[in-house]
């Protein structure tokens, strides 16, 4: 009950902006933004970020590399390929991630690894979108109108600050009395806390997971500047750049089905602020979510083939909350 009242609220947050944004903008401009869409520019953009996969699976590996529980590069990006697609497909919008876990730990690693190694690669990822968003701040605020440079130099150091105080947080995790360890819960966080030191304190990892991460920031911010181009949308590179890891951090908040909604808001704001027209930042907003989409179709493909063979015939969130149950009863 709790998980479907969590998607109907995931979904009414999207149906909720989308509704919102489309009433308050000329739908014929819409349209016709939409219809001289370039076909050839659009399938450039897809295939940008159909690059994603290889991008992530580097990052997950090197995670992996990390916690001294490798898999092969091919291996890692296949399952982030098919990550990807649970992503869109399943309403709960982490149902990647599930999926990563389980097919982890169906290729040897131990539920421990197989866990931790997706959760440190999303905390990485989210970390490299905040050192971005500080590294460009100087090119952001001279966008915005002079009343909202405080309030986003504010928001941008309080972001900073409550991300360096949850790092050291969550490294410090297995430093937790012993009295409070018997709980199962707080030893699976104890040793993500080890597990996450491991990896943040250890260069030879961190420093290219984190490279990885910026790269695949920077591909979505390349892919966006492409379909923009198809949109006849007047945006520089530079802009995009700019730009998309401010909307991309807004949307690392799970508060929607696939971001939906979430993304066309941060988009429509975004790129107003370089004179983008509502009309042309939403259609460019719908139609980044319809390619992101698309680029993880294949992985829907790759996990009908390959599921007999790495023995997943039920859903991999299933899988998961099983073997779960299966280690916490040994």
């Amino acid at each position: 009950m709790k998980k479907w009242l969590a998607i109907g609220f995931k979904a009414a947050v999207s149906g909720g902006l989308i509704w919102y944004l489309l009433t308050g903008i000329d739908a014929n401009a819409l349209v016709a933004q939409m219809a001289d869409a370039d076909g050839m520019l659009l399938a450039l953009a897809t295939v940008g970020l159909l690059l994603q996969f290889l991008i992530g699976g580097a990052r997950w590996g090197q995670v992996l590399k990390g916690l001294e529980a490798p898999l092969p590069f091919w291996l890692t990006a296949r399952l982030f390929l098919i990550g990807t697609f649970f992503n869109q497909a399943l309403p709960g919008g982490n149902g990647g991630d599930a999926a990563r876990m389980y097919l982890a730990y169906k290729q040897g690693l131990s539920v421990r690894h197989a866990i931790n190694g997706v959760l440190i690669e999303r905390i990485v990822t989210v970390l490299a979108l905040v050192i971005m968003v500080d590294a460009i701040q100087p090119l952001f605020l001279p966008h915005l109108q002079p009343q909202m440079i405080p309030g986003t130099i504010i928001a941008i150091v309080t972001i900073t600050v409550l991300a360096a105080f949850g790092i050291g947080l969550l490294v410090l995790l297995d430093r937790l009395p012993e009295s409070l360890r018997r709980w199962k819960i707080v030893r699976g966080l104890g040793n993500l806390g080890a597990d996450t030191r491991r990896v943040l304190f250890l260069p030879s990892c961190v420093f290219p997971t984190l490279g990885w991460s910026i790269a695949g920031h920077l591909n979505v911010s390349v892919c966006v500047f492409i379909l923009a181009m198809g949109l006849s949308i007047e945006v520089t590179l530079l802009d995009c750049i700019v730009l998309i890891p401010p909307v991309l951090l807004i949307l690392a908040v799970p508060i929607s089905i696939g971001g939906w909604g979430v993304r066309e808001g941060a988009m429509v704001w975004a790129f107003g602020l370089v004179g983008v027209p509502s009309e042309a930042a939403l259609v460019l907003s719908l139609l980044s979510g319809v390619l992101a989409l698309v680029a993880s179709l294949p992985g829907g493909v790759v996990w009908l083939i390959t599921r007999n063979r790495d023995e997943t015939a039920t859903m991999p969130s299933e899988g998961l909350a099983a073997i779960q149950e299966k280690h916490e009863n040994a």
